[in-house]
């Protein structure tokens, strides 16, 4: 008996490496990704910014705050979102991720987005994260998924933000349920100051027009402006236009496993060629699409990736 739990302690020793070991290739493939990325992007716009959403780690040099920045992918990326730093419903400052975010604020601009339960926290999540240096949009109980329009802009003014370093605050709205038409949704964006505008490519499955996000680029008070597309790497989501039918019964190796939360969404091999390819390198590519459609960067989701595909937590 005892001869068979050593054996099964020194099995799931193992596998426990095992994971650990696949999950810190799959690192340094996603950082390879993202830069390929900013790459191909910055052939067409040199000026293109790249802001990965999480995955702070991906900065340093084999994921640690204590080896240094790895250079190579600080070059190919503009900012660093962050999802829930010191607010995930109530106050649970992640100080892991704080002291990293500390390392690289000179480097790059942070943007933070909080999630709040009560709306009496909201003033304190703002305060939190513009005392680190770090601009931050906030969502209240109704806002969970990015669907509203807040009514104050934290640190509203009429410059004109032709630089992400130069930004003061941000809205965040990926989820266009809200709105009954393109226009609508248009005229509300129109109609504020922030300075930065991060939305989906796409409204209702009908991509904006470069006509379009250039009237976006516009302040309501007159200041210039940087629009950016939600674009998601990591993850394939079912409602995308790349998303093939027969993916319900035969889809492709390497789809991995259900995003837990997210029915319609799947972690994926990102280092595959067939899933790089729907994502970047081709005429056909989403990243080309952003391009064409005249935003100002991409802002890449699920960078993550490389550890989940691994991990359940």
């Amino acid at each position: 008996m005892a001869r068979k739990i050593i054996t099964f302690i020194m099995l799931a020793a193992l596998f426990s490496c095992s994971k650990e070991k696949r999950s810190d290739i799959a690192a340094e493939k996603m950082q390879n990704f993202v830069i390929n990325i900013s790459n191909y992007a910055r052939k067409f716009n040199p000026a293109f910014i790249i802001i990965p959403q999480n995955g702070i780690e991906l900065a340093f040099n084999n994921l640690n705050p204590d080896e240094g920045v790895n250079v190579s992918y600080l070059n190919a990326i503009n900012g660093f979102g962050v999802e829930e730093l010191f607010y995930n419903g109530q106050y649970a400052p992640d100080n892991e991720r704080i002291s990293m975010l500390r390392q690289l604020k000179a480097l790059k601009k942070i943007m933070v987005s909080e999630y709040v339960s009560d709306n009496n926290n909201i003033a304190d999540a703002l305060s939190k994260n513009y005392n680190e240096g770090f601009i931050c949009f906030v969502r209240s109980p109704d806002n969970y998924h990015y669907k509203q329009i807040p009514g104050n802009v934290p640190y509203e003014n009429a410059l004109s933000i032709t630089n992400l370093s130069l930004a003061q605050n941000y809205l965040y709205l990926i989820n266009t349920e809200n709105f009954s038409s393109k226009q609508e949704m248009m005229d509300a964006v129109s109609a504020t100051n922030f300075d930065v505008i991060l939305i989906d490519l796409f409204f209702n499955g009908t991509a904006f027009t470069s006509s379009e996000i250039n009237r976006l680029k516009t302040k309501a008070n007159g200041g210039q402006r940087l629009v950016i597309s939600y674009i998601n790497i990591g993850s394939a989501e079912k409602f995308r236009y790349y998303w093939k039918k027969t993916w319900g019964l035969y889809h492709p190796l390497w789809i991995k496993k259900k995003y837990e939360g997210y029915d319609d969404e799947y972690w994926v091999k990102f280092w595959k060629e067939e899933w790089q390819d729907i994502i970047y390198g081709n005429d056909g590519s989403y990243i080309k699409k952003i391009i064409d459609a005249g935003f100002d960067g991409a802002y890449l989701d699920n960078v993550e990736a490389y550890y989940f595909l691994y991990y359940n937590d």
